[in-house]
């Protein structure tokens, strides 16, 4: 792992923003993007109860390898990444993540790549309830 990725984990206990945006700090960077996402109350028109996250047994040694290639040859002088398992109520952290980098654009590009990366390849799926009682699946293989 490149000394620039400073934090990957998955956990299933609540996420910390603070400490992610403080693994990525850094006396050089003029920018610091942090994203994090939550557990929305809707999806397709249809209200959302909660979602339960579950991952491959490989997903830390996947999050990292991505983490790794997405700041390889960039700007990006700290990197940090977590992600929720388990069972989340709307409002709920799923995902954190930060880069710093001297200047903005390039900051916001390594956090969007990490982002959309981590959702098509990263081993972790996402088990959708409904307000209605129906359910579904994304990003199962």
């Amino acid at each position: 792992m490149s000394d620039v990725v400073r934090l990957v984990d998955v956990r299933d206990e609540p996420l910390d923003i603070s400490e992610v945006y403080e693994a990525v700090a850094d006396d050089a960077a003029g920018a610091v993007v942090l994203f994090v996402g939550a557990v929305r109350d809707h999806d397709g028109g249809r209200e959302v109860d909660g979602i339960g996250y579950s991952a491959h047994a490989r997903v830390l040694p996947v999050l990292k390898d991505v983490a790794s290639q997405v700041v390889e040859g960039t700007p990006a002088r700290g990197v940090a990444v977590v992600h929720r398992l388990g069972d989340l109520d709307v409002g709920e952290l799923a995902v954190v993540a930060a880069v710093s980098a001297s200047h903005r654009p390039e900051a916001f590009e390594v956090c969007r790549t990490l982002i959309e990366r981590l959702k098509a390849e990263v081993p972790i799926w996402k088990h959708q309830v409904f307000e209605d009682g129906t359910d579904e699946w994304v990003g199962t293989p």
